[in-house]
C-alpha cells in the first residue's frame, strides 16, 4: 500500500536536517519506505505499519509546527507517548530550564515522569542506563528552583571511585585531587549557566561541587541536592547521605546499577536502598530504559546487547 502525505517547508525541511536523520530513524523504527521529494512524503507498506506511521508524522508536524526542534530522538518520544496514550506535546512542552536560546526538554515519557516525580517528591531516584538524561535534567531543575528562589543553594555529589582503573597519586590540593570525579558535573553546569555567573555562585558557595565523603556530620536545609553515579556507594554511604535532608530541601539520587565500579564482595546502595524505601512516602523511583537513550543512537544500541548478554549469562549485580 502506498500513501501520501503533503506537508510545509518548514516540516520538510526539519525531517530533512543533519542528512535526513529524521528520516532514517522513522525508516527504522516504523518499518515502511518512506521517501520525501520536495513538500510530499511517500509511505509504502503495510496496513498497519502506514496507520502508525500517519500517526507519528502527524505528531512530529505539530511538533514543528509549535516552534520545537525534532531530531531522531524525537522519533523515539513520539513513538513511547503514542504506545502509552500519553500526549506528546506535554512532553516536548515541558520546558525545564533555558540558556541562550536553548531549551532543556524532557525527551522520551520517562523523562517527563522524572521531572514530575522530582518537582513533586522530596526525594527521587533516578535509576537507568547512561545516556537517558538523569542527571543533566536534574541539574536542570536544580538550576531552575536556584533560579525561582525555590532553594537558596545546590549542593551536586559524587562517591570518588574510580571506573575500573587506579588513577595513583594526584598532585595538588584536595579539591584538585578529587576534581577528575566532579568535572562531568561542572560540564553539565557550564553548558547550563553562564561562565561569569556559575563562578561567581561557586566562590559564596551557592553552588557547591563537593566528594560524597565530605557530606558527613551535615545537615542540609533550603537546598537541592543531587547525588550522582550513586551505584558506587556503599549502603553505609547511601545511609549517610540521604539523612542529610534536611529542611526545605529536594534530592534526586542518579545511577546505573549495571555499572558499579565497587568490588565484587561489596554491596552497592544503590540496589539495596531500592528494597528498603520502596514503600515510603514522598519517595519516588523512576527507572530508565534503553528506549530513554538519548545520545547517538549507537548507545541505545550498546545498552540493549550489554542488556541481553546480562540476561543471557547471568550476570547481573544483585548487591
Amino acid at each position: 500500500m502506498q500513501e501520501v502525505i503533503d506537508i510545509s517547508n518548514e516540516v520538510a525541511a526539519e525531517l530533512a536536517a543533519v542528512s535526513d536523520s529524521v528520516l532514517e530513524a522513522l525508516r527504522e523504527r516504523l518499518g515502511c519506505t518512506i521517501r520525501l521529494r520536495g513538500n510530499r512524503l511517500t509511505l509504502e507498506g503495510g496496513k498497519d505499519e502506514l496507520a502508525r506511521a500517519r500517526g507519528v508524522i502527524e505528531e512530529l508536524v505539530r511538533l514543528v509546527e509549535d516552534g520545537q526542534e525534532v531530531g531522531p530522538s524525537s522519533v523515539d518520544a513520539v513513538l513511547g507517548a503514542l504506545d502509552q496514550a500519553e500526549d506528546v506535546r506535554e512532553v516536548f512542552e515541558e520546558v525545564v530550564w533555558r540558556h541562550r536560546g536553548k531549551k532543556i526538554t524532557p525527551k522520551t515519557v520517562n523523562q517527563k515522569h522524572y521531572v514530575d516525580a522530582i518537582r513533586s517528591r522530596t526525594v527521587t531516584f533516578g535509576i537507568g542506563p547512561a545516556g537517558t538524561g538523569k542527571t543533566y535534567l536534574a541539574m536542570a531543575l536544580a538550576v531552575a528552583a536556584l533560579s525561582d528562589g525555590q532553594v537558596g543553594r545546590i549542593i551536586l555529589t559524587r562517591p570518588a571511585v574510580e571506573a575500573g582503573e587506579r588513577l595513583g597519586f594526584l598532585p595538588g590540593d584536595l579539591l584538585a585531587k578529587v576534581d577528575p570525579y566532579l568535572r562531568p558535573l561542572f560540564d553539565a553546569l557550564y553548558d547550563m549557566l553562564d561562565a561569569e555567573r556559575l563562578n561567581a555562585y561557586i566562590e559564596s558557595g551557592t553552588i557547591e561541587v563537593a566528594p560524597l565523603a565530605f557530606m558527613r556530620g551535615r545537615t542540609l536545609n533550603d537546598s537541592f541536592i543531587i547525588l550522582d553515579e550513586a551505584q558506587n556507594t556503599t549502603p553505609e554511604q547511601m545511609q549517610m547521605f540521604l539523612t542529610r535532608l534536611g529542611f526545605g530541601s529536594r534530592v534526586v539520587v542518579t545511577g546505573d546499577i549495571t555499572q558499579v565500579d565497587l568490588p565484587k564482595e561489596q554491596a552497592s546502595g544503590l540496589i539495596q536502598v531500592q528494597q528498603i524505601l520502596a514503600d515510603i512516602e514522598g519517595i519516588a523511583f523512576v527507572r530508565f530504559g534503553n528506549e530513554d537513550v538519548v545520545r547517538h543512537k549507537l548507545v541505545q544500541r550498546i545498552v540493549e546487547a550489554y542488556k541481553k548478554h546480562v540476561e543471557a549469562t547471568g550476570a547481573e549485580r544483585r548487591r
